[in-house]
């Protein structure tokens, strides 16, 4: 797939990773925008509280 994306993109090699790069920008910014909020409205986050102390707790 990878090779196929790079035969499929125009000039010389540092321009194609240009390309890439600018993609992979692309990509990432719109994944932080719209689709990891969306998906953390879907999860349902349990309220846990990691050590806490206790009258009569173990140590």
């Amino acid at each position: 797939m990878y090779a196929a994306l790079w035969r499929v993109l125009p000039g010389p090699w540092w321009v194609r990773a240009l390309i890439l790069l600018v993609l992979l920008a692309a990509l990432l910014f719109v994944l932080a925008t719209w689709v990891f909020p969306w998906v953390d409205t879907m999860l349902n986050p349990q309220e846990v509280t990691v050590g806490s102390t206790s009258a009569g707790g173990a140590r």
